[in-house]
């Protein structure tokens, strides 16, 4: 079920986009579908030969991962929360979001992968695999608290909470690979067998798990991380009702759930848990009787009662974890429903301050009664399923009768003071008539909106009466939990249980909390006179200023501006390293030989004569060009070696890197300017020859130390056998180091973003690209003579442009877009004539690449070549011609391909990019023998050509208008500063300007160790 969310996320973007927002009701079905699935297992795992459902699949073979889900009783009560509630936030956005929301679709794709790692977390059985979906939750939940991007609130509240939860993440990774290590397994249900049988002590395994529960502590927002959660109270109100009420919040209790039962006795589980969520239940109950915002308050609310569920969720006893796992379900229910109604009332009334809002209960019943009892719930009054979670707690921890059961009651019974007081308050903000306050007018209540929280009020009143139903489904699970007490595991959840010390207690937790609500007024003022204590949001922002400082003041002192002085230091710490290990390290073993042909003192010829020659270069483009042989030059000896695809794919890329500093060095200037610093040519020639000859020792020495035969020696039999190709290099690629290449092409495409984010302003998906400009209803002919900057700027932005793939009155679009002087007629001809065979050639090295030189990534080269030459042809509006796809869909195209080609390995193999070959006689082709890995390959092959049209787009097309601004600058300057008449000709102007850019571009510029700046 886990691929089906995020089979839905896929298409749920085109979906929302072609059907609005009633696109969520078809996304519902999703969840609601998982939760049929759940439910249907119910005689497969409750049974009374039932066990849970385990389906493992191999992720990373060679290092022994796999992708183990697992449904037992625990995850399945999980699983009905993450289902449930989300299939009924899901048809709450359909009618929430208004129909011209900005960015619905994205958001509709982005929630339902967050439920799919929701999903995904509940069921993983392996450690990494759980934490993949941990930082899968935090990431979208980032995306989905700053939804409103154009609000700043929203922005700070997401970085925050991905700040947060991210750094907790990452101390539970670690806490992670130690018990692994210390453990020999990852399997979590293994682990708990181990611990359950004393096997897994000492301070290794006690210092990982305490790691873990801080990824735990901070998603679930206990203290000293509770004050995110408040915070994310900027994201739409159906993100607070799943991911802060059912979901995403409950994974740390979930962890917890999950990992007492082996540790709740190690050192430092029981006292860590219980101080922070005592601690946590009261300070969030505090805090929120001071809110006058609704969703404020839940939220604070909300923290309070995770501090509740964790104080009970750490004892990891059958009786205590019953009436954990009641009061966790008890809070999904009331707590969604109450933030479903805190929208409702915000899109009714406009505003969330308690004290504006006045006669709730005529303008919206349905909504007040939903909220009402959902706060009755929320405060334990009988006979809803809060009362029967809050009788639990407390009956449990009276017959546990231990130290920390009694601490834990009367911490319990404080805060629940609390939670009655507060729900109170809600109560009333929300829907009574207040004096002097108008009240709020009555309008129809869309059963589209109300569904959700009326079905959630059901189910809370229901249960209550019901609880004996879900008592076996609780007690299945916490019947295999370790007994410490006799007669633990006795207790059953139901609405009545006589007259016991527990109803005591909670008439008088509700008589103390309305109590405090009716004296609410002379409460605020004892609270006002009170310190208010250590304020963590401020703690939080006064680190982060720290850092920020920190990060300037060792910015100032070690970026000097000087990029020679960049390399020197990079390049002695590279001697100083490096030779300490070489002269501390006796065994060498060096086995040297001159040369393996004579061909090669030809190459080293080469080498040695250019890299001289670059050192000796006054101009730029003199050096790039100089230094760009040296890359031919190894193209030559890969061909001498015999390895004809590495040459291939070398001269592709000296080509576009040369291309690509050409087109960089447009904007520096043409002579490389004169060293004034420390660093005189004499230092830097040392420092030179101290690298060359280290890296020479330590070539000689890694080539003479291997005592093993490489993993390589079997690439031919495996590429050949299992990856079906003759081509070792593509198959290794594609198929045997897949690995490898999904990080590279990430970073190709993290790359190609960076490069795209650095140039451009207002987003690279402009459309001035694609349109050339007219003026004055005329059609743009030649040259465009200067007009004063403001003037120009708003031809290149005027919205009478003429769409050349619609209107086309020539075949080379850049006699309407080129001046005279810079066009090329020859080139363009022979640019348009050559495009689509190379592009044809492409393709070719693309599929054949598995057997023959080429693959993915030639052939992507190959097509960025071409794309290149059309744009050194007929400049920016001949590229737009030739690419009229996007970059950023090129890339997250390949990008999906090649994932979905992983996960496809788990829908027809038995492991992650398991490759799946399909073979036959074709006539007139032959033998053929087609791959799932082609696939990938294809993928990067997409993912290389965004990367250069990103880079032409960026580099030339963005930087040309850069210069077409600066030249319209100086124009500009030049007619104010001679008054040029009208007789003055365009070409006489241009040859102006142009005279002034070569005598800038021609300066010397001081790059020393100062660090010059043009």
């Amino acid at each position: 079920m886990t691929g089906a969310f995020f089979g839905a996320a896929v298409i749920a973007y085109p979906l929302v986009r072609r059907l609005g927002r009633n696109g969520f009701f078809f996304l519902a079905l999703v969840p609601f579908a998982a939760l049929i699935f759940s439910l249907a297992k119910v005689p497969d795992i409750f049974g009374s030969a039932g066990s849970p459902l385990v389906e493992s699949m191999n992720w990373l073979p060679a290092l022994g991962l796999e992708g183990i889900f697992r449904l037992d009783e625990l995850s399945w009560i999980m699983s009905l929360l993450v289902t449930g509630v989300g299939a009924l936030v899901f048809v709450y956005c359909a009618r929430y979001f208004p129909p011209d929301e900005p960015g619905l679709a994205r958001f509709a794709a982005v929630f339902m992968a967050f439920a799919g790692m929701m999903y995904g977390l509940v069921i993983a059985d392996e450690l990494l695999m759980l934490y993949l979906f941990w930082e899968g939750t935090t990431v979208f939940s980032y995306l989905l608290i700053g939804h409103s991007q154009s609000r700043r609130r929203s922005r700070q509240a997401a970085l925050q909470a991905l700040i947060v939860t991210t750094a907790g993440g990452l101390a539970m990774l670690v806490g992670m690979i130690l018990l692994m290590a210390a453990t020999g397994t990852g399997q979590i249900s293994t682990l708990m067998e181990r611990a359950s049988l004393g096997l897994d002590t000492g301070p290794v395994i006690v210092t990982a798990v305490i790691l873990i529960l801080v990824g735990a502590v901070s998603k679930s927002a206990l203290l000293p991380f509770h004050f995110w959660l408040p915070g994310a109270m900027a994201a739409p109100t159906p993100v607070s009702a799943y991911l802060h009420a059912a979901a995403m919040v409950k994974a740390g209790i979930y962890l917890i759930l999950r990992l007492a039962p082996g540790y709740h006795a190690l050192p430092g589980w029981s006292e860590t848990l219980l101080t922070l969520g005592l601690l946590t239940m009261f300070i969030g109950g505090w805090q929120a009787l001071k809110q006058t915002d609704l969703k404020l308050l839940l939220a604070f609310g909300t923290v309070s009662q995770l501090g509740f569920l964790t104080t009970m969720a750490s004892f990891g006893t059958p009786d205590i974890t019953k009436a954990a796992l009641a009061m966790l379900i008890a809070h999904a229910l009331f707590k969604a429903c109450l933030f479903l109604c805190v929208g409702i009332i915000d899109h009714r009334a406009g505003t969330r301050d308690l004290t504006k809002l006045s006669g709730g209960w005529k303008a919206f019943p349905v909504v007040a009664v939903c909220a009402t009892i959902a706060a009755a719930s929320m405060s334990g009054l009988p006979p809803l399923l809060g009362f029967v979670a809050k009788e639990a707690v407390y009956s449990t921890l009276l017959g546990s009768g231990d130290k920390a059961s009694i601490i834990a009651l009367i911490g319990v019974m404080i805060g629940s003071m609390l939670t009655v007081a507060y729900s109170a308050r809600f109560v009333w903000g929300a829907f009574s008539s207040k004096a002097g306050v108008d009240d709020i007018a009555r309008r129809d209540e869309k059963i589209t909106l109300i569904i959700s929280p009326v079905m959630l009020t059901v189910l809370t009143v229901a249960l209550g009466p019901a609880a004996g139903l879900i008592d076996g489904y609780f007690g299945a699970w916490t019947s295999m939990l370790p007994v410490i007490d006799p007669g633990d595991g006795d207790y059953h959840l139901a609405l009545w249980h006589g007259l016991e010390p527990a109803l005591a207690l909670s008439a008088i937790t509700i008589a103390v909390g309305l109590g405090l609500f009716f004296l609410r007024d002379s409460f605020a003022k004892v609270q006002s006179t009170l310190p208010s204590g250590l304020d963590f949001h401020d703690l939080y922002s006064k680190l982060i200023n720290w850092m920020e400082r920190l990060a300037l003041w060792v910015t100032s002192r070690t970026q000097r501006g000087s990029l020679p002085f960049y390399q020197s230091v990079i390049y002695l710490v590279l001697v100083a390293g490096i030779g300490l290990a070489v002269i501390s390290n006796d065994t060498w073993n060096i086995d040297f030989k001159l040369f393996d042909t004579p061909l090669d003192f030809i190459v080293a010829a080469v080498l040695i004569i250019v890299a001289v020659a670059a050192t000796r270069a006054k101009k730029r483009f003199t050096a790039v060009v100089v230094t760009g042989i040296s890359g031919y030059a190894m193209v030559a000896y890969f061909a001498f070696v015999g390895a004809p695809d590495l040459a291939l794919t070398q001269v592709l890329v000296e080509t576009i890197t040369i291309v690509v500093f050409v087109l960089v060095l447009r904007r520096l200037p043409a002579r490389i300017g004169q060293s004034t610093g420390r660093f005189t040519p004499a230092w830097r020639a040392i420092i030179g020859a101290a690298v060359g000859v280290t890296m020479m020792v330590v070539v000689l020495i890694a080539a003479g130390v291997r005592i093993s035969d490489p993993v390589s020696v079997d690439f031919g039999q495996l590429a050949y056998e299992l990856g079906h190709g003759k081509n070792i290099v593509n198959v290794t690629l594609v198929d045997i180091r897949v690995w490898d290449t999904l990080g590279e092409i990430s970073v190709l495409v993290a790359a190609g973003t960076g490069i795209a984010g650095l140039i451009f302003v207002r987003g690279r998906e402009g459309h001035l690209h694609r349109f050339v400009s007219r003026r004055d209803g005329t059609e743009l002919q030649g040259r465009v003579r200067f007009q004063p900057v403001a003037e120009e700027i708003g031809n290149f932005h005027d919205t009478q442009r003429e769409d050349v793939t619609q209107r086309r009155v020539s075949w080379l679009i850049a006699g309407r877009t080129l001046a005279p002087r810079n066009r090329s007629i020859i080139l363009e001809v022979t640019a348009r004539l050559i495009f689509h065979a190379v592009l044809i050639f492409s393709l070719y090295l693309l599929f054949a690449g598995h057997n023959d030189p080429g693959g993915g990534f030639a052939g992507g080269l190959v097509a960025g070549l071409a794309l290149v030459v059309r744009y050194l042809a007929g400049g920016k509006f001949e590229l737009a011609e030739a690419a009229r796809f996007t970059p950023s869909g090129m890339l997250g195209t390949g990008m999906i391909m090649a994932v979905l080609t992983g996960v496809g390995g788990w829908i027809w193999g038995d492991t992650v990019f398991k490759s799946v070959y399909l073979e036959g006689d074709i006539p007139v082709l032959g033998h053929l023998s087609f791959g799932t890995s082609t696939f990938f390959d294809i993928g990067v092959y997409l993912i290389v050509v965004g990367l250069m049209l990103d880079i032409l787009r960026s580099l030339g097309a963005e930087v040309d208008l850069h210069q077409e601004r600066d030249e319209m600058v100086l124009t500009n300057r030049l007619n104010q500063s001679y008054n040029l008449s009208e007789n003055f000709s365009a070409e006489a102007e241009h040859d102006a300007v142009s005279s002034i850019l070569d005598r800038v571009n021609h300066l010397d510029v001081d790059n020393g160790a100062e660090g010059g700046r043009l």
